[in-house]
């Protein structure tokens, strides 16, 4: 499908920190998304909590099955409105490199530990990641990947930080949150098809755990409409065991959403009229729900953060993850020779234990803890299904 006149052409990129020579077959895009791919920080996503701990379930969602499904929407809003297919793959598998161990509870911990030395936030770790941290090229740190695929990475920037980088590369990627512009229409498409994902597999896996029941799910606009028209296209559902209602409402309520960001896209670009991915950056934000659609996806999304993300169980996995990763941190200033040789031997000990700290699985950062402190906190905890956000 040709690309429409407002989508990012690899063939235009802004290129490279470091200059490469083009390469036979793929483009600036496909050659990010594959060194994304085969990078070790993208390895590590299968051990990395989305909600669930690694250790409590195989069928749980992980990053990187999370950085996959958002791939795959993404990948079909973008088909659907002429944009680029391969830089949203490569921004969608990228996004979250950053992220700490134990999800969210762990990013938290992390920035109360480096508060006084910077702070810590996972979308400028992702940068960091793939611009200095990934080693594996003789001629520079990092993955050097184009301006368009990082740009999309940095989702978030505060103006200190956005100062901060802008200095050191003036006019790059952090210039918008200066500027008041917005990124490549890709990357706004990304962040719309990462909580498309997170709210429908979260939906999932909450059931899985036990933790959410579906006919309370059933009571939100959103949940309810699309199981109903299951229901009335295949009744026999009502009275099968298992979850096939479950699978059929949330593959219907992604199409709705995907279909629904496609068409109220497709208006908002229709008033705009952008005759280019530049042009593009200049308007306002873009990609869009339409308003009911928004409204829906925000009464599911509230009903996650207090039924599940707040649940008691998941509070107290919480607790221990934060305290895992606080007592990693503590441990590891102590003694930096506990680190590998690469992080000890860093100038600013703080940023060199948040970067190996971030890095790690959480399943590596139990066993870590357990080493350095012996204690098995995660050990103590009982119930099926504890989790964090």
């Amino acid at each position: 499908m040709p690309l429409a006149p407002y989508a990012s052409d690899a063939a235009h990129s802004r290129g490279r920190r470091h200059p490469e020579p083009p390469v036979r077959l793929r483009d600036a895009f496909q050659r990010d998304r594959d060194r994304i791919v085969h990078s070790t920080a993208f390895r590590r996503l299968v051990y990395k909590t989305q909600v669930f701990v690694n250790h409590e379930g195989d069928l749980f969602r992980t990053r990187l099955t999370h950085s996959l499904e958002v791939a795959q929407l993404g990948r079909s809003i973008a088909r659907g409105l002429g944009l680029n297919e391969d830089l949203v793959e490569a921004i969608a598998l990228a996004h979250d490199l950053g992220h700490t161990p134990f999800g969210h509870a762990g990013q938290d911990a992390l920035h109360d530990c480096m508060q006084a030395h910077g702070g810590f936030e996972h979308n400028l770790q992702s940068l960091r990641v793939v611009d200095r941290l990934e080693i594996r090229y003789p001629a520079f740190d990092g993955l050097n990947l184009s301006f368009e695929t990082r740009e999309g990475i940095l989702k978030h920037c505060s103006r200190r930080d956005a100062l901060a980088l802008d200095a050191a590369e003036p006019g790059g990627v952090a210039r918008r949150f200066l500027d008041g512009t917005q990124p490549s229409l890709e990357a706004q498409l990304c962040n719309l098809a990462d909580a498309i994902a997170y709210n429908a597999h979260d939906i999932d896996d909450g059931v899985r755990s036990g933790l959410l029941q579906f006919d309370a799910l059933a009571e939100l606009p959103l949940v309810r409409h699309h199981r109903d028209a299951a229901l009335a296209e295949h009744p026999a559902l009502a009275g099968q065991p298992g979850r096939r209602l479950l699978f059929e409402t949330i593959r219907r309520m992604l199409s709705a959403q995907v279909h629904d960001v496609i068409d109220a896209t497709a208006a908002a670009l229709t008033l705009a009229s952008p005759a280019s991915a530049d042009a593009a950056r200049q308007a306002p934000r873009l990609l869009r729900h339409s308003d009911a659609m928004h409204a829906e996806a925000t009464v599911l999304k509230r009903f996650l953060f207090s039924a599940l993300y707040r649940h008691p169980q998941v509070m107290r996995t919480t607790d221990v993850a934060r305290q895992v990763v606080r007592e990693l941190f503590a441990a590891y200033v102590d003694a930096p020779h506990e680190m590998p040789a690469e992080h000890a031997a860093q100038p600013d000990r703080h940023r060199a234990v948040a970067d190996y700290v971030a890095g790690m699985t959480d399943r590596f950062a139990v066993r870590e803890h357990r080493r350095l402190t012996g204690h098995d906190l995660f050990g103590a905890l009982d119930g099926p299904a504890a989790s964090t956000f």
